[in-house]
């Protein structure tokens, strides 16, 4: 059973976007070390995040669980989904070329982990929904390493990023300045769709390698939760394992 979110610290914070509104969320500590930011994906705060939460606590790291939408300890993508429609000045589910204002949030929340907790910077994890946004906040500087798994967002259009050129170019700049952030999907996965990895590739990597794309075999969708499998040798196993040393790779050994 993993470690329950009563367990964890609980805090509350509030920043403004860029278009001058005020979002206020709690955000769930637990954990020691180098700072992960682990961002939700739709189904909500279940068993399997929180089981991934455990294992980053236990490899050394702190997390920072930011709680988005949806009632902790449930899961529900139908309801969570109803939710995030209704949140509009907070997600933007299919907007090309323009991040949501959610991610606006997401960097004042590094930049004040940053600077509250006097550490270089911090790395994120971005699943699902909250895939591309984890590529979106390496635009900030306070962000030193990402991950997204399973990307998905614009819904609309696949083939689409979530994010505008300006934010690609301040992305590109920051990759560059640490190494290649990390990318996973299930190789049949209907959400997490095969374009999105060759418009990642054709916006990041013409010229160099900035994001390490990696298929897994399978059917699934959820790579580091609900289809998460803790067997040496799985191929989730050994892509949790690739998360790991990144984060302490660029946040800890650097």
């Amino acid at each position: 059973m993993p470690t329950q979110i009563n367990e964890y610290e609980k805090t509350r914070f509030s920043a403004e976007t860029r278009q001058g509104h005020v979002i206020e969320h709690d955000v769930y500590w637990r954990g020691h070390g180098a700072i992960v930011v682990l961002i939700q994906e739709l189904p909500g705060i279940g068993q399997s995040t929180l089981r991934l939460a455990d294992k980053l606590v236990d490899a050394g790291f702190a997390v920072a669980m930011p709680h988005l939408f949806g009632t902790i300890g449930r899961t529900s993508v139908g309801a969570n989904l109803l939710r995030v429609f209704c949140l509009r000045k907070e997600f933007s589910l299919f907007s090309r070329n323009k991040a949501s204002p959610i991610v606006d949030w997401l960097k004042a929340l590094c930049g004040s982990i940053r600077d509250q907790k006097g550490v270089p910077g911090v790395g994120v994890i971005g699943m699902c929904l909250t895939g591309n946004f984890a590529i979106s906040l390496m635009a900030d500087e306070s962000v030193l390493a990402a991950v997204s798994s399973q990307p998905a967002m614009p819904f609309s259009d696949p083939a689409a990023l979530h994010m505008s050129d300006a934010e690609i170019t301040e992305i590109k700049a920051n990759i560059d300045r640490n190494e290649p952030i990390k990318a996973y999907r299930f190789e049949n996965d209907w959400m997490s769709k095969q374009v999105k990895f060759d418009a990642l590739a054709r916006e990041f990597n013409t010229d160099k390698d900035r994001v390490d794309m990696k298929v897994l075999p399978g059917n699934g969708h959820s790579v580091l939760t609900r289809d998460f499998v803790d067997n040496q040798g799985h191929p989730t196993y050994e892509a949790l394992e690739e998360v790991l040393d990144y984060f302490q790779r660029v946040l800890v050994s650097r």
